[in-house]
């Protein structure tokens, strides 16, 4: 009963361990030297799968009572994340470093991947219920 509930949290972890191990390996493969990188990849990823947990939890939990209004949710908790992901995002931005592009690029794709994460999940918990 418990995996059936939490399911959709099972699948972000899954998707985000894949995510993590392919991005870790292009960073290998084309030797990116993150170690002046203000978050290192590891941490990018907890941060994002911390938000993305939160926000799947909260949809899970007013699944049954509020059904109609999953989407709103998670167009709230998309937009909440957002603006706490910018105070992460704000040292990078105003860094002079030479591999800043890639920081931020980087950042941008983590967040790219759990946003897309998110709303794949959403939407299969959505049509779940037709």
């Amino acid at each position: 009963m418990f995996l059936k509930n939490y399911k959709l949290l099972l699948h972000l972890y899954i998707l985000a361990a894949a995510a993590f191990v392919i991005h870790k390996g292009v960073f290998l493969l084309l030797k990116v030297n993150d170690e002046n990188f203000h978050y290192s990849l590891e941490l990018l990823y907890v941060i994002f799968l911390i938000f993305s947990t939160l926000i799947l939890a909260v949809i899970l939990k007013f699944r049954k009572d509020k059904f109609d209004s999953i989407g709103m949710i998670f167009m709230a908790g998309t937009f909440l994340k957002i603006f706490m992901l910018y105070a992460f995002l704000k040292p990078i931005l105003s860094d002079k470093i030479y591999n800043v592009s890639i920081e931020k690029n980087n950042f941008f794709i983590t967040f790219i991947l759990f946003l897309l994460f998110e709303t794949v999940l959403t939407a299969r918990l959505l049509n779940e219920k037709r």
